[in-house]
C-alpha cells in the first residue's frame, strides 16, 4: 500500500509514520507537480485545493484521500464521488485557533485595542476613548461544530449567553440555546454578536441576505470566519454603511488575496485579517493524528472512523 503526500510534513511527523506503519510506503512531495505515479497511490494526503480532474484521473488504485485542512469545497468532489472515493478532513483541528481568535477580535474591538494601538505609533495620550466590555452579551453562531463549540464554552467565562445555529438543531456542548437554520432570524435578532463558522456550499454560496443584516441589532458585530462567499460584500457594505449593524470582523473574503483595490479594505466598519484564524503551530501534528487514527482502522478493515464528508453535502 501505498501513501502520496502531496506536501512535506516535518522531519518528525514523517519519520513516525514511517516507524509506526512498516507495511506501508510513505512518498512525501513538496508539491503534487512533484507526483509523477499517482497511479500508484492508495491513499493521497493533500490541502485539496491543488487537486484536479486532470490529475486524478490517473490514481486508478485511489481509495481515500486524506485532506489536511478543514474545507474540501475547491476539490472536484462531483468527480471523487462518481469514482467511490473516500474523502476524510482535518475538521476540529481548527477549534482552538479559532476560537481563540473570534475572542480575541472581539475583545480587541470592544475594548478598542485597534485605537490605542494607533494612538500609541501617534504618541497620544487619550483616555476619553469609550470602550465597553463584552460580560453578559449575547452571542449566535452560525455553522456551530467542533469550533462553535469551544468558543462557546470560552464565552462561558464572560457569562456571555450563546445561541447555536446548526441544520438539525438539538443540543450542543456549552450552549445555551440550540436552533435549526429556520429560526436564524430569530438568533439574529437578540444577537450582540453573530459569529459565522459556515463552510462553502451549495446552500450557502452565499447564505446571508440583506434581510438578515436589517434584522441583527444596530450595535451588532458580524465576524466570519468561516468562509468568504457566504456573503456579498455589498450586501454586506451596505448594511454597514446604513446602519444596520455597528461592524463587520471579516478573516476570509470573497477572493484570497484580497484585490488591493477592494472597497473592503478602507471600509471604516472592516476590521481584515488574512484568513488566519486557524493558523498554529499545533496545526500539522494535530491533523496527523486524525490521519494515523483513521490509518489504523483502514489497515485493520478499511473503515475510516473520522471526519468521513459527505461528498453530497460538501462537508
Amino acid at each position: 500500500m501505498r501513501v502520496i503526500s502531496t506536501t512535506r510534513l516535518t522531519n518528525e511527523l514523517e519519520k513516525g509514520l514511517i516507524e509506526a506503519h512498516p507495511s506501508v510506503t510513505f512518498q512525501f512531495e513538496s508539491s503534487i507537480t512533484e507526483v509523477t505515479n499517482i497511479e500508484e497511490a492508495d491513499i493521497l494526503m493533500t490541502y485539496g485545493e491543488d487537486l484536479s480532474v486532470s490529475f486524478l484521473e490517473s490514481a486508478e488504485r485511489l481509495k481515500w484521500i486524506m485532506v489536511l485542512s478543514a474545507g474540501v469545497d475547491e476539490m472536484p468532489l462531483d468527480w471523487i464521488r462518481a469514482h467511490d472515493i473516500v474523502v476524510t478532513n482535518a475538521k476540529g483541528i481548527h477549534k482552538h485557533p479559532m476560537s481563540e481568535y473570534a475572542m480575541a477580535m472581539l475583545l480587541g474591538h470592544y475594548r478598542e485595542m485597534f485605537t490605542f494601538y494607533e494612538q500609541q505609533k501617534a504618541k497620544l495620550w487619550n483616555q476619553k476613548v469609550k470602550t465597553r466590555e463584552i460580560n453578559h452579551r449575547k452571542m449566535t453562531i452560525i455553522g456551530a461544530g467542533a469550533i462553535g463549540e469551544e468558543l462557546a464554552r470560552l464565552a462561558q467565562a464572560f457569562y456571555i449567553e450563546t445561541t447555536a445555529v446548526t441544520k438539525s438543531g438539538g443540543t450542543r456542548p456549552f450552549f445555551n440555546n440550540c436552533v435549526t437554520m429556520k429560526e436564524v432570524d430569530s438568533a439574529l435578532k437578540q444577537a450582540d454578536f453573530v459569529i459565522s463558522i459556515l463552510p462553502s456550499t451549495k446552500e450557502t454560496r452565499p447564505f446571508y441576505c440583506a434581510d438578515h443584516f436589517k434584522l441583527m441589532k444596530n450595535s451588532a458585530v458580524f465576524l466570519n470566519m468561516g468562509r468568504g462567499d457566504v456573503v456579498d460584500p455589498d450586501v454586506l457594505m451596505d448594511a454597514l454603511d446604513q446602519g444596520e449593524i455597528s461592524h463587520a470582523i471579516l478573516d476570509v473574503s470573497p477572493e484570497e488575496p484580497l484585490p488591493e483595490d477592494h472597497p473592503l479594505w478602507s471600509h471604516g466598519k472592516v476590521t481584515l485579517t488574512p484568513h488566519i484564524s486557524g493558523k498554529s503551530a499545533h496545526y500539522l501534528p494535530r491533523a496527523i493524528e486524525i490521519f494515523k487514527e483513521n490509518l489504523i482502522s483502514y489497515l485493520e478493515d478499511q473503515s475510516l472512523p473520522v471526519n468521513k464528508i459527505n461528498l453530497s453535502r460538501g462537508y
